[in-house]
């Protein structure tokens, strides 16, 4: 029996009218066969072609209704003796009732079929509301929205080509192959039209630059957007202040003045504000700065980092001091020893999770501007090492998306970073920057930076575990593979549309070489919120946990498992809700009966994975990324200050721009929970429990999740 159906229409549960399309059946039947493991999934097809059949007798001169066709679909598997096989279904149509109640309970339509807790994301940040703050938009209707604002830029270039690109970026983001930073989807087509995530921002020493500062970050943080600053031009605390004969109070007491602000500022009315906040090793204000965050929820919007350059790290090697500088007279104001402070940072690491450290001098080597100015700070999360006023924006490729059958589709995968090289620049061209001297520096340079999401999901449908050597080598491949082709997708957006203004004398002139449209076009950026709306594992993270508890709504918490791991569990034959319930309990396979060996190698969970493997990841991305890379080496509770000292120096041995560590309970709130461990709320935990945005990373939260 053949698949070609009469039918032309499906009236969906909504009432609006769809082609007819029985490749969905076959689908959705191949699942069920899956699941129960009855038969193959060739079989699909033929069990499709009778279901077909049926709906073309009984529904003559009518439009079936999708509830007639599953009917339809669950008597005819029971017919061909398939019972498992209906009863996996029949369990699949509750189970996505089940969904449609809960998106029913946030208002919202969903057009694309994503998990709750996506829309749950999409209703509470990004969606369109009226006056009266009720949802206006469908995830749909917001990518179709996003999509027509960004090809706007095209037609600045090529007349009339922006319908055909906002086709093609629809498409991209529909299929969740991939999504651009969060201001992007917020505010494009919108009318703040702020699209960019990241800026850094100068400070200067002086009332009038610091309060400037302050009020250009207050700008940003309401369209948005997220800001770094380098403190490290400020006068440190006692020292003299000429104009007023008083001392100064150093830069921490400033920082804690742009935190308050930042407490007081909801980013574009969606979300909080986040900064970074760097100090140079050799300020005579280091220790205050370093021991800054020993009470906890001070300077609660900021994630700090201590800059190193190689003169410091090589001291530390070496057992000898190193200079501390007055940055307003640029004269020694007394000496001390390197390992202790390298020490002290490594402890307070330990002990709240900051500071982290960037390698300065290493980003520096890799400026592709150098003539323009040195950088001196980065954005929140530190994947964006950025001149003052500078801003950049960010893009993920779904990695997971990419993997067809055991191997990953690189045709596909150059399709996809070619289109969205071409989507990140046209949101310079159509954005609605906060400040003529953002506006001039990031038109002068373009960067952009492009990253992956998912790629722990593609190394378990490669069949590679995280922490090995091929794990390692994948990375390498992959992301030498996205840099390389971005950087040919620039090359054909310079030659349309003219190399970026400062191409000349920057690193990327060169004898023989392509212009290139953007000073930089790879990042690898946290993703966060958008990986949850993608479905997929965050950034370059390992899995957080296998299975867990998401507190989806108030009051409402759902058990959650990972799409992949539970799909094999049913295919293996290991599957059982108490399995899942039990894996629950800690997020992992460690310590659970019942699972293969090879099962258990292969989805291994952050906490499974050894630190030098976190570092070595990380290393293995940076080397083919031209900006840097955001990833938190996340360590277990018993962890010891020895492990973090360790990692930092692996790091900066292995050529990291930056590190960032966090022990598992050493903040007192956090947007993951282990089952054992006690809630800030004082309750005992059962189960991994995670916040609605918790998708991976550092579940410290705070600014981790920018």
């Amino acid at each position: 029996m053949a698949l070609g159906p009469t039918i032309e229409q499906v009236r969906k549960r909504d009432g609006h009218l769809e082609p007819f399309m029985s490749w969905k059946i076959a689908q959705a039947i191949e699942k069920a066969l899956r699941a129960s493991r009855e038969a193959d999934g060739e079989r699909a097809c033929i069990l499709a072609a009778h279901v077909v059949g049926k709906v073309e007798d009984r529904f003559r001169a009518r439009i079936p209704d999708v509830e007639s066709i599953q009917d339809i679909v669950e008597e005819t598997l029971i017919q061909h003796g398939l019972a498992a096989t209906a009863k996996a279904y029949i369990l699949y149509r509750q189970r996505r009732t089940e969904i449609r109640e809960a998106k029913k309970l946030l208002g919202v339509q969903d057009d694309l079929k994503l998990s709750v807790n996506a829309v749950t994301v999409l209703e509470k940040r990004y969606l369109l509301r009226d006056d009266e703050g009720r949802v206006v938009e469908t995830p749909g209707r917001m990518l179709r929205r996003v999509a027509n604002a960004v090809a706007s830029g095209e037609d600045a270039f090529a007349p009339g080509k922006s319908a055909e690109m906002a086709e093609e970026f629809y498409g991209l983001m529909a299929r969740l192959e991939f999504l651009p930073n969060s201001p992007t989807l917020m505010n494009a087509g919108a009318p703040l039209g702020q699209l960019s995530a990241c800026f850094v921002l100068p400070v200067e020493d002086s009332l009038r630059s610091i309060f400037r500062a302050l009020g250009d970050m207050a700008l940003i943080h309401q369209s948005g957007g997220g800001t770094g600053f380098d403190f490290s031009r400020l006068r440190p605390r006692g020292d003299m202040v000429r104009s007023t004969q008083g001392v100064a109070s150093g830069p921490v007491s400033f920082m804690r003045i742009f935190d308050t602000a930042t407490d007081v500022i909801k980013q574009g009315g969606k979300r909080r504000g986040a900064n970074m906040g760097i100090l140079r090793v050799d300020h005579p204000d280091i220790v205050t700065f370093i021991e800054a965050k020993t009470r906890e929820k001070t300077l609660a919007n900021f994630n700090i980092s201590v800059a190193v350059p190689d003169a410091f790290m090589d001291a530390v090697e070496k057992g000898l001091d190193y200079p501390l500088v007055n940055p307003r007279t640029g004269r020694e104001t007394g000496r001390v020893r390197a390992r202790e402070i390298f020490d002290l940072i490594a402890t307070m690491a330990w002990k709240t999770g900051d500071p982290g450290l960037v390698f300065i001098d290493e980003v520096n080597r890799g400026n592709p501007t150098p003539h323009v100015g040195p950088i001196e700070a980065t954005n929140p999360c530190g994947e964006l090492p950025l001149l003052p006023y500078e801003s950049c924006n960010l893009g993920s490729v779904n990695l997971a998306t990419m993997v067809a059958n055991g191997r990953m589709d690189w045709e596909k995968l150059r399709r996809v970073v070619h289109l969205s090289v071409r989507f990140l620049d046209d949101v310079i061209e159509v954005n609605r920057y906060p400040l003529p001297e953002i506006a001039a520096i990031t038109r002068a340079n373009h960067k952009i930076g492009l990253g992956v999401m998912g790629f722990a999901d593609a190394l378990i449908l490669l069949g590679v575990p995280y922490d090995s050597e091929e794990g390692v080598r994948t990375a390498e491949s992959v992301m030498a593979f996205v840099r390389s082709e971005a950087e040919a997708a620039s090359a054909v957006l310079a030659r349309e549309r003219g190399a970026f203004p400062n191409f000349k004398g920057s690193l990327r002139d060169r004898p023989g070489a392509h212009p290139l449209r953007n000073a930089t076009v790879t990042s690898i950026a946290p993703t966060g919120t958008i990986s949850i709306i993608a479905g997929c594992s965050s950034g370059i993270e390992p899995l957080f946990a296998l299975a867990y508890v998401r507190n989806v709504l108030e009051g409402t918490r759902l058990l959650e498992a990972h799409p992949i791991f539970e799909s094999v569990a049913r295919q293996k034959g290991f599957y059982t809700p108490e399995l899942m319930r039990e894996v629950a309990r800690s997020g992992s396979l460690a310590h659970v009966q019942g699972a293969p060996d090879e099962v258990r190698r292969l989805f291994v969970t952050d906490f499974d994975i050894a630190p030098e493997w976190h570092v070595r990841i990380q290393a293995a991305f940076q080397r083919h990324v031209d900006n840097s890379v955001s990833k938190t080496i996340n360590l277990p509770p018993e962890a010891s200050v020895e492990d973090v000292r360790k990692s930092f120096l692996m790091a900066c041995r292995m050529k990291c721009k930056g590190i960032t560590v966090y022990r598992y309970g050493s903040k007192h709130e956090q947007v993951l929970y282990r089952g054992g461990t006690l809630h800030e709320s004082g309750e005992k935990v059962s189960h991994v429990t995670a916040d609605p945005e918790f998708s991976g990373g550092c579940p410290g939260g705070g600014t981790c999740q920018f």
